[in-house]
């Protein structure tokens, strides 16, 4: 799928060098932050015309629809864009409950206590 024509919307954004914002998922009903993805035009485009989180993937260097191989699909309710314009904030519901590819809830399960990283949030799914 492409966008048909260039929103007057996407202009607002500052993409970096790389032609890729960030994008923080949080979850719409418990507020918890999910995880930390990149866009590209055509990934926000996407994802404001299907509803649901469309990511770029640095490392395989292609869109990647969330829950496409996992079945845990991030359902967008709200898109905003932070007062730089360098930042996206996508409010989801994470179907399935897992955001992570490690098989829990937030990819942000590590907590620094003490010096050191424990582990906060256990296994929802099996990360295979």
């Amino acid at each position: 799928m492409t966008i048909p024509a260039s929103p007057d919307w996407l202009d607002d954004v500052k993409w970096n060098a790389d032609g890729l914002v960030a994008a923080i998922a949080q979850e719409v009903e418990t507020n918890d932050v999910l995880m930390l993805a990149w866009m590209d035009r055509e990934a926000l485009a996407q994802t404001f015309m299907r509803g649901e989180a469309v990511y770029w993937s640095r490392s395989r260097k292609q869109l990647w629809h969330k829950g496409d191989t996992s079945g845990h699909f991030q359902k967008v309710h709200d898109i905003r864009l932070d007062c730089d314009g360098d930042a996206i904030l996508l409010k989801v519901e994470q179907v399935g409950g897992v955001a992570c590819h490690t098989g829990r809830h937030s990819c942000f399960y590590r907590k620094l206590d003490d010096a050191q990283w424990v582990e906060t949030d256990h296994l929802h799914a099996d990360p295979a």
